[in-house]
């Protein structure tokens, strides 16, 4: 039996946001890249008629992403990611996720290093009860 799966892939997205403290000489990171997949049920993607409300509005997450990225002062890069699965919880819709962040550059002027987080459908579930 074939099982149908759908996701919504939000891939480079560059935040706006402040995370670490560095010290003289430090190699200060330009850029912070989000990847995040969502997924979710395939039947807000296999749509049979091409209305909004049959697909899954992922705007207002990507508003809510920016605006706690600019929210403040980061010391690390998984507070931040905490917080946006944190966002991605309140959406019944989304029933795991797999959320990358990650800074560049790394060492003189190049590379990037990250963090990744696989959040699958029973944490989500914990997620939304404990809110």
């Amino acid at each position: 039996m074939m099982k149908t799966n759908a996701c919504i892939d939000l891939k480079d997205l560059q935040l706006q946001t402040q995370i670490g403290t560095y010290g003289p000489g430090a190699v200060i990171p330009k850029q912070h890249l989000l990847d995040l997949t969502l997924w979710i049920d395939p039947k807000l993607v296999f749509i049979s008629e091409d209305l909004m409300e049959n697909v899954f509005d992922y705007d207002p997450l990507v508003i809510e992403i920016e605006r706690l990225a600019g929210d403040g002062h980061y010391e690390t890069q998984e507070r931040l990611m905490t917080r946006i699965v944190q966002a991605c919880a309140k959406y019944p819709e989304i029933e795991s996720l797999e959320i990358s962040l990650r800074k560049s550059p790394v060492s003189q002027g190049t590379g990037s290093l990250g963090v990744r987080l696989l959040v699958d459908q029973t944490t989500m579930d914990k997620l939304r009860t404990a809110n």
